[in-house]
C-alpha cells in the first residue's frame, strides 16, 4: 500500500514538472535525444481513441496523465501578430505588402512577425494561458488569386497573379518558419486549398466548375510553391466544394495532388466550420459520415464546431479505422515536436525570445519600411512632391484621421497608429496652417447645406488633400453590413462610393486644388477622378504608419515605387459575373479590355529607361532561358524600380496574353546604370494541357521587360520593351 501511494505521489509530481518544462524522460517521448518520428510514435501510442479525437480539435485539451498541455491551434499573422492582446507592430495590409513587390523585405518582415509571435507565447504559457490567438501555429498567408475585385477578403491576399503570390508567399513562409535545421520558429499554412475567392455569402455551400486548364494555370501554382519548394508546415482546406465535392474532402485535391503529387507530410486543418459544411453540400448523410471522410482525405484537425467529436461513433461503424485517426494524430504532434513544444527550452533555438521584441525599434523600422514601399502613385501631373512652406493645406476626408481603417482585417493592435492628419502636421513648417474636416463618411450621402458650407470654408487654401476609399469595416470576413455597394463583406460594385465622388466634383467646380489619396484593400473604379484630378496615391491599409509613409511620399521624403498587384479596371462593366470562376476575360492575363490602371503599374518622381532584354543563353529543351535588360535612371531623383519580366506565348490556344515570370526590385541614383539578369526556368514557360498535364510547347516565346504589364497601351507608348526566343523541339511535359 505504501508503494501504491508513492508512486502516486511521485506520478503526480512529475504530472507538475511537465507543465514546467521541468520532467524527467519517464516515456520515450519526453527524450530530446531520440528522433521526432520516434517520440511521436510513443506519444500516439499512449494515448486513448479519445484522447486521440480531442487532439484533433483546434482547441485541444490537456492530457493530464502524459502531461501533455493544452494547446489551441488557431492563430493569425496576415500581417503581424492578429487579435492578441499584446501590443504588437503592424505591417500594411497583406494587399498592400504585395504592391511593395519585394521578397526579401517579405522574409524580414515575415521573420520579425514570428518572433513577437514566439515572445507572446512564452510569456503566455509561463503565466498557464493555453488560449487562442496565443500559439505558434499561424493560419497564414492567403494565397488565393485575387480573381474579382469585388471580393472582401481579397484584401488579405498578394493579388491576382501567380507568379507574384508563388514568390511572395515563399518568402513569407521562409521568414515566418526560420532557418534552423530542427525547429520551426512558428509554423505557416497555405489557404485557403482550392479555388476559393468569394462570393463570400455563399462560401459555405458554394461549388466552384473549373477546367483542369485554370485549375492548373491559375488556382493551384502558388500553393505547389509553398508546399514543394518552401515547404510550407501547414495548409488550410476551404469552405467550398470542387466538382461536387467540399474541398476539405476532396479526392483530386487533397489525395491525388496535395498527398500523392506533392508529397505533402504536413497537417492539414479545416477552415473553421468547413466539416460542417459538409451537410450544407449535402454530399453526406451525417456528422459521422462527414467527419470519417474528411480525414481519410486527409484533414487532420478540425476548426470549428467539433463535428469531429463524432469519430468515435465512425470508427464504431466501420467508416474508419483508429489506424486511419493515427496518421492525422501523428501529423499533429510532429507540428507540435518541430515547434519543439516539448523540448527543454536551452535546447530550441527560438525559446527564449524576449517580449522586449514586441514593437521594438528594428521592427517599427521594417513596419515603416514596408508602409513607403507599398504606396503607388497612380497619377502625378507635376503636383507632387510638395512644398513643405505652403500658407495653407486643408486635410478631410473619411479616412484622414480615422486610426482603426489603416489596420486592415486579421490585424494585431499597435500602441500607436500614425494617421495622415498626424503626419501632415508634423511634416509642415509652424507657418503653415493645417485644417481638418472629415467633411462625409465613406458611403453615406451628407447634407448638401453642410457640404456648401465647407467648400466655402475650404476657399483659399493652397492644397486640399482628400484621403477618402474604403474601410476594412465594409469589406472583409462575412461582415453583417448591407449598405450601397457592399453586401456580406464583399462590394457590388467596384465604383468608389459616389458620395466621395461627388464632394471631388464640388470641389473641383469650386476651382480646389485637389489631391486624393486612397485607402482601400482592392481595386477602385476610379475613372472621373484619374480624368479630373491632377495627383492620385493609393495607399490601401498601410498598418501603424500609414499616415507617415502618405505624408513621406507626398511631400518627397519618399520616392514612391509601388506597384499594383492588381488590375484597376475601369467600371463594373469589365468584369464577368463574381460568381463566375473561369478565368475568361479576369486579371490582367487574360482581360482583353483597357485597364484604368494595369498590373504592375506605379509611378516615380523619376523615370527610368530600359534597354532592349538579351536572351543570353538557353532555349534548347530542359534548360532554362537567361535574359538580361540594362535599367538607367534617366530622371533628377534617386529611387527604386521594380523590373517586370513578362512571357507570351504565340500561337498556344488558351495561353494567357501574358504573364509574370520575375521581377527584382533595383536602386538606382540619378543617372545610374544597371544590368539585371533573370532565368526563366521550363515550369515558367510551361502551361497546362486540357487534362492538367504541365507542358512546354514549341514555339515562339516573347519576353518583355519593363515597370508595368505589357498591355497595348504601354506598348504603343513605348513603356515596354522586348525580345523573341525560339523554343525547338517537340513539346516536353514538367509534371
Amino acid at each position: 500500500m505504501k508503494n501504491q501511494i508513492f508512486y502516486c505521489v511521485l506520478f503526480v509530481l512529475w504530472g507538475f514538472c511537465a507543465y514546467t518544462g521541468k520532467a524527467q524522460n519517464i516515456f520515450p517521448f519526453q527524450n530530446p535525444d531520440l528522433s521526432f518520428e520516434k517520440r511521436v510514435d510513443d506519444l500516439v501510442s499512449r494515448l486513448t481513441l479519445e484522447e486521440k479525437i480531442s487532439q484533433m480539435l483546434n482547441k485541444a485539451p490537456a492530457i493530464e496523465r502524459l502531461g501533455i498541455p493544452a494547446y489551441d491551434w488557431w492563430n493569425e499573422c496576415l500581417h503581424g501578430v492578429g487579435r492578441t492582446p499584446y501590443k504588437v507592430t503592424v505591417f500594411p495590409q497583406a494587399i498592400g505588402m504585395a504592391a511593395t513587390w519585394d521578397d526579401a523585405l517579405f522574409q524580414k518582415v515575415a521573420s520579425s512577425i514570428a518572433d513577437e509571435g514566439r515572445a507572446i507565447y512564452h510569456d503566455a504559457i509561463s503565466k498557464g494561458i493555453h488560449e487562442i490567438y496565443h500559439g505558434l501555429t499561424y493560419w497564414t498567408p492567403n494565397i488565393n488569386i485575387f480573381r474579382d475585385p469585388r471580393w472582401g477578403r481579397g484584401q488579405e491576399t498578394y493579388g491576382e497573379d501567380p507568379y507574384l503570390t508563388g514568390t511572395l508567399g515563399k518568402a513569407f513562409v521562409n521568414g515566418l518558419q526560420g532557418d534552423d535545421p530542427k525547429y520551426l520558429k512558428a509554423s505557416a499554412c497555405a489557404k485557403h486549398y482550392a479555388v476559393h475567392s468569394g462570393p463570400e455569402i455563399s462560401r459555405h455551400f458554394f461549388n466552384t466548375e473549373v477546367s483542369m486548364y485554370d485549375l492548373w494555370d491559375t488556382y493551384l501554382p502558388a500553393f505547389r510553391d509553398l508546399v514543394v519548394d518552401a515547404k510550407v508546415s501547414s495548409v488550410m482546406c476551404a469552405y467550398n466544394a470542387l466538382a461536387g465535392q467540399p474541398c476539405c474532402g476532396n479526392d483530386l485535391l487533397m489525395q491525388d495532388i496535395l498527398r500523392k503529387q506533392w508529397k505533402f507530410t504536413g497537417y492539414v486543418t479545416s477552415d473553421c466550420g468547413a466539416i460542417d459544411d459538409f451537410l450544407k453540400h449535402k454530399t453526406h448523410a451525417d456528422a459521422a459520415h462527414a467527419s470519417a471522410d474528411a480525414v481519410l482525405h486527409g484533414t487532420d484537425l478540425e476548426c470549428g464546431q467539433n463535428i469531429y467529436v463524432k469519430l468515435v461513433d465512425a470508427v464504431k461503424q466501420g467508416l474508419i479505422t483508429e489506424a486511419q485517426i493515427d496518421e492525422s494524430v501523428k501529423r499533429l504532434f510532429m507540428t507540435r515536436f518541430r515547434l519543439g513544444l516539448f523540448d527543454p527550452a536551452d535546447r530550441v533555438k527560438y525559446a527564449d525570445t524576449p517580449l522586449s521584441v514586441l514593437e521594438c525599434d528594428e521592427h517599427k523600422a521594417l513596419a515603416l519600411k514596408m508602409s513607403r514601399e507599398s504606396v503607388v502613385l497612380l497619377k502625378n501631373d507635376n503636383v507632387l512632391p510638395l512644398r513643405k512652406n505652403l500658407k495653407k493645406i486643408a486635410v478631410i476626408g473619411p479616412n484622414a484621421d480615422d486610426s482603426t481603417v489603416v489596420l486592415g482585417n486579421y490585424n494585431g493592435f499597435p500602441s500607436k497608429v500614425i494617421t495622415p492628419l498626424e503626419a501632415i502636421r508634423s511634416k509642415v513648417g509652424k507657418r503653415t496652417q493645417v485644417i481638418y474636416d472629415r467633411a462625409i463618411d465613406c458611403v453615406k450621402p451628407s447634407d448638401e447645406k453642410t457640404l456648401n458650407a465647407l467648400i466655402e470654408r475650404l476657399k483659399g487654401v493652397d492644397q486640399v488633400i482628400f484621403v477618402g476609399g474604403i474601410s476594412p469595416r465594409l469589406e472583409g470576413e462575412e461582415l453583417p453590413i448591407s449598405v450601397d455597394g457592399f453586401r456580406g463583406g464583399d462590394r457590388t460594385t467596384i465604383a468608389l462610393p459616389e458620395v466621395q465622388t461627388e464632394l471631388m466634383k464640388k470641389m473641383k467646380e469650386a476651382g480646389l486644388p485637389v489631391i486624393f489619396v486612397m485607402m482601400t484593400g482592392s481595386a477602385l473604379g476610379i475613372e472621373w477622378e484619374s480624368q479630373n484630378i491632377p495627383a492620385i496615391l493609393n495607399a490601401w491599409y498601410g498598418g501603424q504608419f500609414a499616415g507617415q509613409a502618405i505624408a513621406d511620399v507626398l511631400f518627397g521624403d519618399y520616392n514612391p515605387s509601388g506597384k499594383l498587384p492588381v488590375t484597376f479596371y475601369r467600371s463594373d462593366s469589365d468584369l464577368p459575373p463574381f460568381g463566375a470562376f473561369s478565368m475568361a476575360n479576369r486579371t490582367y492575363r487574360y482581360f482583353k479590355g483597357e485597364a484604368l490602371y494595369p498590373f504592375g503599374f506605379g509611378l516615380s518622381y523619376t523615370m527610368f529607361d530600359y534597354s532592349v532584354p538579351q536572351v543570353v543563353s538557353g532555349g534548347k529543351i530542359g534548360e532554362p532561358i537567361k535574359v538580361s535588360v540594362k535599367v538607367k535612371n534617366i530622371g533628377k531623383k534617386d529611387g527604386d524600380e521594380v523590373v517586370q519580366l513578362y512571357l507570351s506565348h504565340e500561337g498556344v490556344e488558351k495561353a494567357p496574353i501574358t504573364a509574370l515570370k520575375g521581377f527584382k526590385r533595383v536602386y538606382l541614383k540619378a543617372g545610374e546604370e544597371k544590368t539585371l539578369s533573370f532565368e526563366i526556368s521550363p515550369r515558367d514557360m510551361s502551361l497546362p494541357d486540357d487534362n492538367g498535364i504541365i507542358t512546354v510547347f514549341p514555339g515562339k516565346k516573347t519576353i518583355y521587360a519593363g515597370g508595368m504589364s505589357p498591355t497595348p497601351e504601354a506598348k504603343s507608348k513605348g513603356l515596354v520593351k522586348s525580345s523573341v526566343c525560339q523554343i525547338t523541339g517537340d513539346a516536353y511535359v514538367i509534371r
